[in-house]
């Protein structure tokens, strides 16, 4: 994998590694990337399943057996990217956007920043 990116131009590269849009809505005539996007922002975090069957609610003209390989593609190039998290268990992996949903209520010690960072 290291020498796709060796070969790659700096354009292609940023563009295969642009950070994740994630669309502010549903639209049916979106790329299927940004539908399934959506979806999983709209579910936190599942499956590949779980994200073809919640599109197929969404859009019940989506066959949700063939959509599940489509689902499944991008949930793993994306996460391959590192622009999802994943978990991994002995049946599927559960994808989730790492959206901070807490506010941070500890405190900084400013004697252990780095120079310069405080």
């Amino acid at each position: 994998m290291l020498y796709l990116f060796m070969s790659m131009s700096d354009q292609s590269f940023r563009e295969a590694f642009k950070p994740l849009h994630i669309p502010a809505h549903y639209d049916a005539g979106d790329s299927d990337e940004n539908k399934i996007v959506y979806v999983l922002a709209q579910l936190g975090e599942g499956t590949a399943d779980d994200v073809a069957i919640k599109l197929h609610e969404l859009d019940p003209s989506i066959d949700v057996q063939a959509f599940k390989a489509v689902v499944a593609s991008v949930l793993g190039d994306l996460y391959e990217k590192g622009l999802l998290k994943g978990e991994e268990s002995s049946s599927a992996v559960r994808y989730n956007l790492s959206k901070i949903t807490e506010a941070n209520d500890g405190t900084v010690n400013p004697d252990l920043l780095a120079p310069g960072l405080d």
